[in-house]
């Protein structure tokens, strides 16, 4: 008899004013082609603990921005989407997953939940520092292709296999300091932080792009999911 699949948590986006939560079906088809099965994490749960202890890994979705009061800010006229139930949730999620070395997979937001909930703080828009050399978020609110360079002595590049590829991008908030323990590991062609990992932390992959959305035709982007998978895998005593 084989051994189950890993059991991958993934977070969703907030209630809707009609009552509705949803995630865009890119992630669940990303964890199911890794070998992994999905399950939905709405914000909110009771009982988080009793569900956080059967999950075999994570992924700390995309989505709206977290509340500036989360990192000391004071906020900014392009902020949207703030869902205080779902920064609570997330970022109890996210600590608990990495301190107990839980595989997990952080995109985008997720990225920046990770920093946010070590200390971290963020760029609140992007282009109010770096300007508009590399486009990060097609305006209104659309992703966009750029390019992204892998540190080559980093875990991601030992995932990745390429240290330079293009991406699709969906963001207008990234990293501003980097959580204590964190390094970056991937760039934009501008300077901004792109990627970020810990050696404290060798099952975490945390990545500002959006993987999720090119992993069915480009093999890099679903490495990462695999990697998740796999590290899910052997943390729960699953073979390989």
């Amino acid at each position: 008899m084989s051994n189950p699949p890993a059991l991958i948590g993934v977070t969703t986006y907030g209630r809707s004013e009609d009552g509705k939560f949803s995630l865009p079906g890119d992630y669940i088809d990303a964890v199911r082609r890794a070998g992994g099965i999905p399950v939905l994490l709405p914000p909110g749960e009771a009982q988080r603990d009793a569900l956080f202890d059967r999950l075999d890994g994570l992924v700390l979705a995309g989505g709206g921005d977290i509340a500036p009061a989360e990192y000391g800010s004071a906020g900014h006229a392009t902020i949207y989407m703030v869902d205080p139930e779902r920064d609570a949730s997330e970022l109890y999620l996210a600590k608990r997953a990495v301190d107990a070395q839980l595989p997990t997979l952080a995109i985008c937001r997720g990225l920046q939940i990770v920093n946010v909930a070590y200390g971290g703080t963020l760029h609140e828009n992007v282009s109010d520092q770096y300007g508009e050399s590399v486009v990060h978020r097609a305006p209104p609110r659309h992703a966009t292709p750029h390019r992204v360079r892998v540190n080559a002595n980093s875990r991601l590049a030992a995932v990745t296999r390429d240290t330079e590829f293009t991406c699709q991008s969906w963001h207008h908030q990234a990293v501003k300091n980097l959580a204590a323990d964190f390094e970056p590991a991937a760039h934009a062609d501008d300077g901004l932080i792109e990627a970020i990992e810990s050696p404290r932390f060798p099952h975490l992959l945390c990545v500002q792009w959006h993987p999720e959305l090119t992993a069915a035709e480009d093999p890099i982007q679903q490495r990462l999911f695999k990697q998740l998978v796999v590290d899910a895998q052997q943390r729960g005593g699953v073979g390989v």
